[in-house]
């Protein structure tokens, strides 16, 4: 009663939120008023199949993440959550074709926040808050198996090799770089790199250019050995679930009674996800002074990282169109007379002067320093509070999933020889 208590809890929490949307979205856009003479045109509608399988979408969304964590927490059955995964890459990948996903509609939340004219589609609102409201409280159990682009990688995973662990650390980082170039160029209007440079969806709708086909393959090849790659080491919408999951009081338990320390469910789990036993060392001096060395200097990580973010400015906005069209006309003003481009055609049917795009461009440019120093300094403070947590210790006395890593993917619930009732069984290998 209290899983579905907790359900009930994430219904009326998102139901709540939409008709916030809906009512902001209401008083956002009032129906204009003009002066007398002038009639309104027609206004086009979605078409009643389109919203209806934008229905379909969150209701299946629902009952998905309802049924896998249903399978983890209480069920404890690696081979439901196998099948959901095969589900979710049918459906959610191949039929919907990968869109919306919850990864890109990180970049929708943003552009909402920082364009007043943008309207949130509902279910790009629904599948960025629906995973985040579970794991917050279940763990990361859209990962599991509810994700097509984690499912198209789980299924691939056939000789996994665990990385020493100051690769998986370094590697860690990644997403959370990630993360900020998405917020930063979706910010200043440049670009939607998450949908842009998706590796799976152009599998998912047969139509991938060929260096994305390379790319995804590369992915997938790689899965093979190094379980899911994408997902531990590239995916942004993975930072803010693993934020979530850190605080999930029902997180998935690798036995269902006491350890008995055999070590299997370490040596099963393909992701390095799962902590070891952590015994008082008799340190704590030395580990206290470390800590309070790396807390002052946390504030030098933010700021330097914020000064070398806001250097990296003029690159980083090569890749906005305006950007990059002023800086190849005031190279080669014979630009302006390519018609086949169709930058410049767009450019010399705005009725805009040379003068006003180089403008227009230098203020872009300005949006970038800002971003940049937000951008690093935000890299600075990951880098900074990661330091901190591989200084900081607690005693564990037994073998424990990482609730921010740990994919709830169900493996080491297989191999744990420990039942319900607390007897033993063997596993075969």
């Amino acid at each position: 009663m209290k899983y579905f208590r907790k359900i009930g809890a994430i219904l009326v929490l998102l139901a709540y939120t939409v008709q916030c949307f809906a009512v902001e979205a209401q008083q956002r856009f009032p129906k204009p008023e003009f002066a007398k003479g002038y009639s309104q045109p027609a206004t086009t509608a979605p078409l009643p199949r389109a919203l209806l399988l934008e229905y379909l979408d969150i209701f299946v969304l629902l009952v998905a993440l309802s049924v896998i964590t249903w399978l983890v927490v209480k069920k404890r059955s690696r081979k439901g959550v196998f099948w959901i995964s095969v589900f979710s890459l049918l459906y959610f990948g191949f039929y919907r074709e990968g869109c919306i996903c919850s990864i890109g509609s990180i970049q929708n939340m943003v552009l909402g926040v920082v364009d007043s004219t943008y309207a949130i589609p509902l279910t790009a609102l629904v599948f960025f808050l629906l995973p985040l409201a579970f794991t917050l409280f279940f763990g990361r159990t859209f990962c599991a198996g509810v994700c097509p682009l984690g499912a198209i990688q789980d299924l691939v995973i056939l000789n996994p090799i665990e990385l020493p662990k100051w690769i998986q650390k370094v590697l860690g980082l990644i997403p959370y770089l990630y993360l900020g170039l998405a917020v930063l160029y979706v910010a200043t209007k440049s670009e939607f790199i998450i949908c842009r440079y998706d590796p799976f969806v152009g599998f998912f709708r047969f139509d991938a250019p060929f260096h994305m086909l390379i790319l995804g393959i590369l992915f997938l090849i790689a899965g093979i050995f190094v379980a899911r790659p994408y997902c531990r080491f590239f995916c942004p919408y993975g930072v803010l679930l693993g934020w979530m999951s850190r605080f999930s009081s029902h997180h998935m338990t690798i036995t269902p009674s006491a350890c008995i320390q055999c070590k299997l469910c370490a040596n099963s789990c393909p992701f390095g996800a799962i902590d070891e036993p952590v015994v008082e060392t008799g340190k704590r001096h030395n580990n206290v002074n470390r800590l309070i060395t790396l807390f002052v200097l946390l504030p030098l990580w933010v700021g330097l990282g914020g000064f070398a973010g806001s250097m990296m400015h003029v690159p980083l906005s090569h890749y906005n169109r305006t950007v990059f069209l002023a800086e190849q006309i005031i190279e080669h003003p014979e630009l302006k007379e390519d018609q086949k481009n169709i930058d410049v055609r767009s450019f010399l049917t705005s009725g805009k002067t040379t003068e006003q795009l180089i403008a227009e461009a230098n203020g872009i440019r300005h949006q970038f320093y800002i971003g940049g120093w937000f951008l690093g300094g935000f890299m600075g403070l990951v880098i900074g509070l990661s330091l901190i947590r591989l200084s900081t210790f607690r005693k564990r006395e037994d073998w424990v999933p990482d609730k921010t890593n740990c994919l709830s993917c169900a493996r080491c619930m297989d191999y744990c020889p420990v039942k319900l009732n607390g007897e033993f069984q063997e596993n075969m290998e």
